[in-house]
């Protein structure tokens, strides 16, 4: 990964019919944390975020409240800014589709498609989900798994998706790394073996008003996701800023839940071949937490706020257990049970554990000062070895976004340095033989050093304070960076063990 490439790199703009869920914390955390580590890699980064406000979902959310549709979003809007600040949220833009800056792109981009003849006018009857927004096939609705269905009769605008279907088909063959993971590639393949249909882009005000006016036929505003999938280019400039634009555009990667594939790898990628933009290096769609073997909804009454498990645990422990319990695009099961088993393993016994015997012993035998490393002899020689090497090695895997084998390369370390620590011993060496506790506790505190700057990427803020214990705030990733003469300060323990009620 060389330094000052671009990264940009977006979420999913979300919906804003109800409060956030865990859902939408995993997804932003996880944008999160791949900005965060391309950051400190020197990359320049953009990290884009924000709210889909029009459609109908909004409209009748409001109207059920007896608000304007621009007041429930601006109030639901703070419900999510405020969780992104809870949860360290770093990003560089938040987006609303409400955004003038926003509208205006959007309505350049219809007429440009208009222009280009690939939008027109006709009739259509057919199958329409009040719920996703979609007009849906006889099949689709046969499912069970589309809401409020109606058949409808209207004249709408098209866009002409299909002109696109080889060039998108022969676009995804050529680059296996546009649609991650594979089996979501092989999906979309799979998809567009059968003849690709237009879509439906518009919808008339006597159906909904809350949506950006057609500039071409003002009885009609625009479909939602024609609308909301434009964030991505009207954020960094397109039309604004020539400059700003071509240096973010294509993103570096789309990130994305399973259930909207269809629209990134097929709505969007055609929109971008009518603009004559190129496409995202890369669409990952990751899988669904469930709660036990069911997907959160909230008519099943099952979804968790991430809000609850920040009060009682704190916010580092919820981003660590999200982004080390799945594995990128798998579903993956939470449950209260797993979070606390996978808290006392890895943070309190593991890392925190580490930190208060380093610290403790260091205090006791060196006055809270970093001693000398002396030299290496074979017991060490495997860890600063593997120290040196983790930082290239974390950084591999998450350029293929393996974040749940990263955080495992680092914890194997921790693991590794407190069985080294059982195994020396230092507390007896320390009394025989100094220099030699010496090398064993900073051998210990520099490779317990190395993994938490690594692991500032998912716990920005118990990663600060522990590097800051060691006295190694702005430290890298040399093995080394630990300078002997460092005063340790004092601290409250890292990670609490969560005590649970025996049976």
């Amino acid at each position: 990964m060389s330094a000052k490439n671009n990264f940009y790199i977006t979420t999913p703009i979300y919906y804003v019919n109800d409060r956030p869920h865990i859902g939408h914390a995993y997804t932003t955390i996880l944008a999160d944390v791949l900005a965060r580590f391309h950051r400190a890699m020197g990359d320049d980064v953009l990290f884009l975020t924000g709210l889909d406000e029009h459609g109908q979902k909004v409209q009748q959310a409001a109207q059920q409240r007896g608000l304007e549709p621009r007041a429930h979003c601006d109030e639901l809007a703070v419900r999510f800014t405020d969780l992104w600040k809870k949860l360290g949220i770093s990003n560089d833009d938040f987006i609303r589709t409400t955004q003038p800056r926003h509208v205006q792109v959007v309505q350049a981009i219809l007429q440009k498609v208009y222009d280009n003849g690939d939008i027109y006018q006709n009739e259509y009857e057919g199958l329409y989900s009040v719920a996703e927004e979609r007009f849906i096939t006889e099949k689709e609705a046969e499912s069970g798994q589309f809401r409020d269905v109606r058949r409808i009769k209207e004249k709408n605008w098209f866009f002409r998706m299909s002109r696109y279907q080889a060039r998108l088909v022969e676009a995804i063959e050529q680059n296996p790394g546009l649609i991650r993971p594979e089996h979501r590639r092989n999906e979309m393949l799979g998809f567009l073996r059968q003849p690709l249909g237009d879509l439906c882009i518009s919808r008339p005000k006597s159906r909904l008003s809350w949506g950006i006016e057609i500039p071409f036929d003002r009885d009609y505003v625009t479909y939602v996701w024609f609308d909301a999938l434009i964030n991505y280019i009207s954020a960094p400039g397109y039309l604004a800023d020539d400059e700003a634009f071509s240096r973010r555009w294509p993103a570096t990667v789309h990130l994305i839940g399973k259930d909207i594939l269809t629209t990134h790898c097929v709505y969007w990628t055609t929109m971008l071949f009518s603009l004559g933009l190129p496409l995202p290096a890369t669409v990952f769609a990751h899988g669904w937490w469930l709660s036990g073997e069911s997907k959160m909804s909230k008519s099943l009454g099952n979804v968790v706020d991430p809000l609850d498990l920040i009060e009682q645990h704190g916010v580092d422990a919820l981003r660590y257990y999200l982004m080390s319990e799945m594995i990128l695009g798998q579903d993956s099961s939470f449950t209260v049970d797993n979070f606390v088993k996978r808290y006392n393993s890895d943070l309190a016994n593991d890392l925190g554990n580490l930190l208060n015997r380093v610290s403790g012993l260091l205090s006791r035998y060196f006055d809270s000062t970093v001693p000398e490393p002396g030299e290496l002899t074979p017991a060490e020689q495997p860890i600063a070895q593997a120290g040196a090497v983790l930082g290239g090695r974390v950084a591999a895997l998450l350029q293929e976004f393996k974040v749940d084998n990263a955080l495992n390369e680092i914890m194997n370390l921790v693991r590794s340095v407190n069985k080294y620590m059982e195994q020396q011993a230092p507390w007896k060496l320390a009394k025989e033989d100094k220099a030699a506790a010496g090398r064993v506790l900073y051998t210990a505190a520099e490779a317990l050093r190395l993994s938490l700057v690594l692991l500032s990427a998912v716990m920005p803020t118990k990663s600060a304070a522990a590097l800051e214990v060691l006295g190694a705030s702005d430290s890298g990733l040399d093995w080394g960076g630990l300078k002997p003469g460092t005063r340790l300060q004092a601290h409250p323990p890292l990670f609490p063990r969560i005590e649970t009620e025996k049976k």
